[in-house]
């Protein structure tokens, strides 16, 4: 039994071993950390090298048409420096495998081919070119209606710092730890408006900065009005105030204007799904009872 244990011993040990030494260690993986850009991963390195190359045939050459692409980006909260390579790539990838499988489920469903084939070939292609826009539309709606809900908290919670003695930017950072709790796109987006001050950079352009990542039509109003405060000399805690009270009001009108349009948003479900089957409840017995008796008489039976 002794030549059996040690034989498994030493099998367990070299796997231990081996394994411990081809393990990066905490150092080494603190330095891939550093070393990694901030936004990047393995997937989307991966995906990159795959999609980019087929990028070059729909993204366009100069810097200046990249632009307003790259401030949509922001909006969406997608800061990859090789981000517009997937996107373009997917544009140039997606109608192609759209219509191929377009193509082959319609031969498989017996269509030949014609000129109603030709066109559902080109709608199919056509929807995967718009695609990717669709989605970043959807991306940058949705955070951005995240980014209005949660900015009314935030302008008050900097209102009782600055009234509570502290100064604008260490109101800002302290927002930006306590608003993180409920919204991480506005606690990110102030974060960097917060490095940017401390990197040397001026408010007015920090804040400036910060509504054009956001796409807020809000935050730029707020940023001019802190902009105006510091150059006319006006107390920041008033003009804090009055502007949070005005935001509070556009988030209320904002809610009753959606809660105005949930009966017509409700009105086609009903439409087509509740009131068939409420009609077919109500009216299927007696239908069917209509039924038991019409018939017997029209066909002379008492």
């Amino acid at each position: 039994m002794l030549f059996p244990i040690l034989v498994f011993l030493a099998v367990a040990l070299t796997i231990g071993g081996v394994s411990i030494w081809l393990m990066p260690t905490r150092t080494e993986q603190r330095l891939q950390l550093v070393a990694q850009p901030a936004g990047r991963s393995p997937w989307t390195e991966t995906a990159v090298k795959i999609v980019g190359p087929f990028a070059q045939l729909s993204s366009p050459t100069s810097d200046a048409e990249l632009s307003p692409l790259r401030v949509r980006f922001l909006n969406a909260g997608i800061r990859h420096p090789d981000a517009y390579l997937l996107y373009f790539g997917m544009k140039t990838l997606l109608p192609l495998g759209f219509a191929a499988m377009a193509f082959f489920g319609m031969r498989a469903a017996g269509s030949d081919g014609g000129v109603v084939f030709l066109l559902w070939l080109a709608v199919v292609a056509l929807i995967g070119c718009y695609l990717p826009n669709i989605v970043l539309h959807l991306y940058i709606r949705r955070r951005r209606r995240e980014i209005f809900e949660n900015f009314p908290d935030a302008a008050d919670l900097m209102l009782v710092c600055v009234e509570a003695g502290l100064g604008l930017d260490a109101g800002m950072a302290k927002v930006t730890d306590e608003i993180q709790v409920k919204s991480v796109a506005l606690a990110q987006e102030l974060h960097w408006t917060n490095l940017e001050m401390r990197a040397g950079g001026t408010r007015e352009k920090s804040l400036r900065n910060l509504a054009l990542r956001t796409g807020v039509e809000e935050i730029g109003t707020f940023a001019t009005m802190l902009t105006q405060a510091d150059r006319f000399g006006t107390s920041i805690g008033e003009s804090l105030r009055v502007f949070s009270e005005d935001l509070r009001h556009k988030r209320q009108v904002r809610a009753e204007e959606l809660a105005a349009k949930v009966p017509t948003k409700m009105l086609l479900p009903l439409v087509l799904c509740i009131f068939p089957c409420i009609s077919l409840v109500i009216l299927a017995p007696a239908a069917i009872r209509i039924v038991r008796m019409i018939m017997p008489m029209l066909s002379g039976q008492q």
